[in-house]
């Protein structure tokens, strides 16, 4: 599956559109992750913890997006975008969507 932040991939022509596809996931931290957080916040330096959170969510709401563009019959998805946003406290959002379109 190709992936493109563009609306073109160079060297490709698009043959189909097929529409917007999306994957999300929602992920909260517990609270060993959020006392190293606080640690941190005090002593400075990155939270692996969240780091290693939010990666594995992005690779899953890519995944589940990848997903419904083969189910359309795609075989890339353009202009990708990601968004976040807080669910409730301690829990978020990953959002990722293009649009799916078969290309040759």
């Amino acid at each position: 599956m190709i992936m493109t932040t563009t609306d073109e991939i160079h060297g490709k022509k698009i043959v189909k559109n097929l529409g917007l596809v999306y994957g999300n996931t929602i992920r909260c931290s517990h609270m060993g992750m959020d006392i190293m957080a606080i640690v941190k916040n005090i002593v400075g330096g990155e939270v692996n913890e969240y780091t290693k959170l939010i990666a594995e969510a992005r690779e899953q709401a890519i995944d589940r997006m990848c997903d419904e563009a083969k189910r359309l019959g795609a075989n890339a998805v353009m202009a990708v975008r990601f968004s976040t946003s807080e669910v409730m406290q301690g829990a978020a959002e990953l959002l990722v969507y293009g649009t799916a379109v078969w290309v040759e």
